[in-house]
């Protein structure tokens, strides 16, 4: 919601007014917004089955001062309030798009007891969405919270792994054994999970930990992590086999797993990419700190840059460019600049 709440024209929908990260789900207002923004995504997409609502890490909610005056009966909590917008946010869009089936994201249920999750409802409006992105998600954990939503009447449900991202909000390079851990884990609980309860699991590539934070890594740097991940769970595992298949279909030499891959290259589209921002981060920002060169350095790094703006620029907005560039590229080259220059100056004041 950040996207929207941050523009003052509507600051006054926020739950807590410094935060645009929550809505207030009390205002009338609030639930037309939702209803107009599932609307315009959902004229973008033929044929749409399934439409994701998201309701994760509602930090703020129940902070709020009309929250908090609702919170004073008895009766009501934080779970109820939240079960409550999910469900008028859910009921409005199958009123609205019949033929497509909400998602909601299940950590803000994973709390509330079974009582209330069966009484509120909201088990035949949606389907809710599992998420865990660690290496060494907790299995048994995973498949009581199926038994859970389905003793609550949930008839479908849904997993979520990362392919990328999740390791780091600034991070540049994907660590594909981190990732690879985290499906062959989800394939377990797979297996202990109903086949016909299982809709499938969403593979998500983080491009940022939140509306405002910095990019983390670009979608060309995850493509091999993004293979290793589909071929682990299309083949019920990982072996030498699979491995040798995603070489041979992304045209990598040599594929790393438990490292970071230092000599990248590849024939996929965006291996330029690839390979370009590998030599940013394993060549770029150290030699600078060492200083091996001075202004041959400086040309070297120029040029590479030149050569990863343009690659860049054939498959990203120019802001999402310039952001990267920014982040990774700038701080490094602006430093290296000012200490060749300051050399230059102690060299001439000795001349």
């Amino acid at each position: 919601m950040e996207f929207v709440l941050k523009h003052q024209e509507f600051s006054h929908l926020r739950e807590v007014e410094m935060f645009p990260n929550a809505l207030n789900p009390h205002k009338e207002e609030s639930l037309m917004l939702v209803s107009a923004m599932i609307d315009q995504v959902v004229a973008l997409h033929d044929g749409l089955r399934w439409f994701h609502i998201g309701s994760d890490e509602v930090y703020y909610l129940g902070e709020g001062e009309e929250s908090k005056q609702w919170l004073q009966k008895e009766e009501n909590s934080t779970e109820k309030l939240c079960l409550s917008h999910m469900k008028a946010v859910a009921s409005c869009m199958v009123s609205s798009h019949p033929a497509v089936k909400p998602i909601v994201w299940d950590d803000m249920l994973r709390g509330v007891s079974e009582e209330t999750l069966t009484e509120s409802g909201v088990a035949q409006l949606m389907e809710p969405m599992i998420w865990d992105y660690a290496p060494d998600l907790d299995e048994n954990d995973k498949v009581l919270l199926v038994e859970k939503y389905h003793k609550c009447g949930f008839p479908k449900l849904w997993f979520a792994s990362a392919f990328k991202g999740a390791t780091g909000a600034n991070q540049s390079l994907t660590l594909i054994g981190h990732h690879l851990k985290n499906h062959l884990q989800w394939l377990k609980v797979a297996n202990s999970t109903p086949a016909d309860m299982l809709q499938g699991i969403a593979l998500t590539g983080w491009q940022r930990y939140d509306h405002f934070s910095v990019l983390c890594e670009l979608l060309p740097v995850g493509i091999p992590s993004l293979a290793v991940c589909l071929q682990a769970l299309q083949n019920g595992g990982y072996s030498e086999k699979v491995k040798e298949n995603v070489e041979k279909q992304l045209g990598l030499s040599s594929l790393e797993i438990d490292t970071f891959m230092s000599e990248s290259s590849g024939t996929f589209p965006g291996s330029d990419i690839f390979t370009l921002v590998t030599q940013v981060c394993f060549y770029l920002k150290p030699s600078v700190d060492e200083l091996l060169e001075r202004n041959s350095l400086l040309d070297k790094w120029n040029a590479v840059m030149q050569e990863l703006q343009a690659a860049l620029n054939r498959v990203f907005y120019m802001c999402t460019l310039e952001e990267w560039m920014e982040e990774n590229v700038h701080p490094s080259l602006h430093k290296l600049q000012e200490v060749v220059d300051d050399l230059d100056k102690a060299i001439q004041a000795q001349s």
